[in-house]
């Protein structure tokens, strides 16, 4: 039995998220469809490193699988592409150690969220960014994005309904970048909790927004209160980008 590591990405709007659902298409349950196909029925557990919501994107997301078949690394991406869907592309198949986990042996995560600045509707960006059609404090954001940085209980920034009870966190670094009508977050760090991204977008949109001060944030962090958090971001500006190993 051969341990495989893949690199994929996917359109997140025709999903109901990530992982396994009952009567529902998600990427877990297409990947094992096709798995399954290939082993002539025989079913095959994919693993990931983490789970995304309904509608979120993945450019780099990571997945491990195991295989009885011979065949060669250069092969696997090739049939695997074949019989998924045009909103899931295998782009990377490697063999791995016994030991390799896509998601217990994550270090990092790197997500991004795109902001598209206009008043005008574009259909081509409905599902792959958020329209804002409001005026934004850049370097407001800027400076409020740097508190974040460092290790800290994120309970504020994780939604109600996580089962996780450790919400401690290392954020590496946040960039907040215009270019042209899109405005791009970047987060970097250890972990992320259950929308703790959408969450953090949300609340530097209303600092830029004037709703919210720069020095707010620590006494956020130190409520560990999901409500004295901003909104959460809608889910398709999300991607997950890159997982660190």
């Amino acid at each position: 039995m051969q341990r495989y590591k893949c690199i994929i990405s996917y359109d997140g709007t025709g999903f109901f998220g990530y992982q396994v659902q009952p009567n529902k298409r998600t990427v877990q349950s297409v990947l094992e469809s096709v798995l399954a196909k290939i082993h002539k029925g025989e079913p095959v557990k994919v693993s990931g490193s983490g789970r995304t919501d309904a509608g979120v994107h993945a450019k780099g997301q990571v997945i491990h699988f195991d295989s009885s078949l011979s065949i060669p690394e250069d092969k696997w991406g090739r049939a695997l592409n074949s019989l998924l869907p045009e909103d899931i592309s295998v782009l990377l198949v490697e063999k791995a150690d016994d030991q390799f986990h896509a998601r217990f042996c994550a270090v990092g995560k790197e997500y991004r969220y795109f902001l598209y600045l206009s008043s005008k509707r574009d259909p081509f960006q409905r599902n792959y960014a958020l329209q804002y059609p409001y005026k934004l404090n850049l370097e407001s954001m800027q400076e409020a994005a740097q508190l974040f940085l460092g290790t800290h209980d994120f309970s504020s920034f994780c939604s109600a309904k996580t089962e996780v009870e450790d919400k401690i966190r290392s954020i590496k670094s946040i960039d907040v970048d215009l270019d042209n009508e899109f405005i791009t977050f970047r987060f970097i760090g250890n972990g992320f909790l259950y929308n703790m991204v959408r969450i953090l977008v949300g609340t530097l949109l209303e600092v830029g927004a004037g709703d919210r001060k720069p020095s707010d944030i620590p006494r956020i962090l130190d409520e560990r209160d999901r409500r004295c958090a901003g909104k959460t971001a809608p889910a398709h500006g999300l991607y997950l980008w890159k997982v660190f190993y």
